[in-house]
C-alpha cells in the first residue's frame, strides 16, 4: 500500500512539474515575446525581461530580438541623375518596435531580412537617380574651399611678380548641395515609412560603397588616365616655359656681367697706357739719349734675327748704337 503511494505521489509530482515547466517561460534582456494560441497571438507582447505564465500545452511563446541588428546588402546597380552607372553597396541598421505587428507581417528575422532589402535598394535607387554622382562620392565641399584659398594666396603673391605652376593645375570643382551623408539621411527617411508597417524601426543607412559598373569601369579609367597625361604634358610645357625664362635671364646677367667687365678692363688698360705714356715722356723729357738708346734696342729686337741679313749704309742713323759693338758684324 504504501508502495502505491509513493508511485502516485512521483506521478503527481512529475505530473505538477511538467505542467510548471509548460506553463512558464523566461525572458532574457535583449528579448521579447508574443504569446499564441493556436497560431493566433494572445494579448500584447512582453518585453520586459523575467518570468512569464501561459496556459500549458495550448499556448506557444514565440520570441523576438529587440536589440539592434544589421542589414547587409549586395551592390546593386543604380543610374544617376548625371546618366552614371554606379554600383552602390548599402548597410543598415534596425530593431523591432512592435512584436506582434513584426510576427503578423514577416513571420521572423528571415522575413525582415528580405523586406528591408527589398525596401531600400528600391529607397537608394530613387534617391541616387535624383542626384549626380558627386552628390554621392562626397560629403562636403572642403576640396572646392581649398582650392579657392589656393587660388587666392596664387594670385596675391603673382600680383607680387611670383611665378607658379600650380595655378595652372587647380581645375573646377563641382559643388555639391546635399552630399554623402545627406544622401543616406534622404535613404532612410524614404525606407523608415514603408518599414514601420511591419514594426521594424530604421536606425540608419550608409552607403559603404560606391563603383563603377564593369561595364563602363575601362573607358572611365582610359578616360582618367587620358587627362593625368594631360596634366603631365601641361606640366612639362610649363616646367619648359620656366627654364627658357631661366636660361634667358642667365644669357642677360651673363652678358651683363662680361660687359662691365670689359668696361673695367679697358678703363684699367687705359689707366695703365696714360700712365706708361706719362712716364715715357717725363723719361724723354728728363734723359732723352736713354730713351732714344732703350726705343733703338726694341726695334733691333723686332728687326733683326740669326738668319737677317741688311745692305745699311754706315752712316745710317739706325746703326747708330751698333757701329762701335759686335752687332754691325
Amino acid at each position: 500500500m504504501k508502495q502505491k503511494s509513493l508511485i502516485a505521489l512521483v506521478i503527481i509530482l512529475v505530473v505538477c512539474g511538467v505542467f510548471f515547466k509548460e506553463s512558464v517561460y523566461v525572458l532574457n534582456p535583449g528579448q521579447q515575446a508574443v504569446v499564441t494560441q493556436f497560431g493566433k497571438p494572445i494579448g500584447k507582447p512582453k518585453t520586459e525581461a523575467g518570468l512569464g505564465f501561459k496556459t500549458p500545452f495550448v499556448q506557444k511563446v514565440r520570441y523576438v530580438d529587440k536589440r539592434i541588428l544589421n542589414w547587409d546588402g549586395i551592390p546593386k546597380q543604380v543610374t544617376t541623375k548625371d546618366k552614371k552607372f554606379i554600383k552602390v553597396d548599402t548597410t543598415a541598421r534596425w530593431r523591432v518596435t512592435n512584436a506582434l505587428t513584426f510576427l503578423q507581417t514577416v513571420q521572423g528575422e528571415r522575413g525582415a531580412q528580405f523586406k528591408i532589402g527589398a525596401i531600400l535598394d528600391s529607397a537608394t535607387k530613387n534617391v541616387i537617380s535624383r542626384h549626380n554622382l558627386v552628390e554621392a562620392v562626397r560629403n562636403s565641399n572642403l576640396i572646392e574651399n581649398k582650392i579657392k584659398e589656393k587660388k587666392k594666396e596664387i594670385s596675391e603673391k603673382r600680383a607680387k611678380g611670383e611665378t607658379f605652376i600650380e595655378d595652372e593645375l587647380s581645375g573646377e570643382v563641382e559643388r555639391i548641395d546635399v552630399g554623402r551623408e545627406q544622401l543616406s539621411l534622404l535613404i532612410a527617411k524614404d525606407a523608415s515609412a514603408g518599414l514601420l508597417k511591419f514594426g521594424i524601426e530604421l536606425i540608419d543607412v550608409q552607403l559603404k560603397r560606391i563603383s563603377y559598373d564593369k561595364s563602363v569601369e575601362k573607358k572611365v579609367y582610359e578616360r582618367m588616365i587620358s587627362e593625368r597625361k594631360k596634366i603631365a604634358e601641361k606640366i612639362r610645357s610649363i616646367g619648359q616655359g620656366e627654364k627658357a625664362k631661366i636660361e634667358g635671364r642667365l644669357t642677360k646677367d651673363l652678358q651683363k656681367i662680361e660687359s662691365e667687365a670689359y668696361r673695367k678692363a679697358q678703363e684699367i688698360r687705359g689707366i695703365a697706357e696714360a700712365k706708361s705714356i706719362a712716364i715715357y715722356a717725363k723719361s724723354l723729357k728728363s734723359g732723352s739719349d736713354f730713351y732714344e738708346f732703350t726705343r733703338s734696342m726694341e726695334a733691333y729686337k723686332n728687326t733683326f734675327s740669326n738668319r737677317s741679313k741688311f745692305l745699311l749704309s754706315s752712316e745710317s742713323k739706325f746703326l747708330k748704337f751698333l757701329k762701335n759693338g759686335s752687332l754691325a758684324e
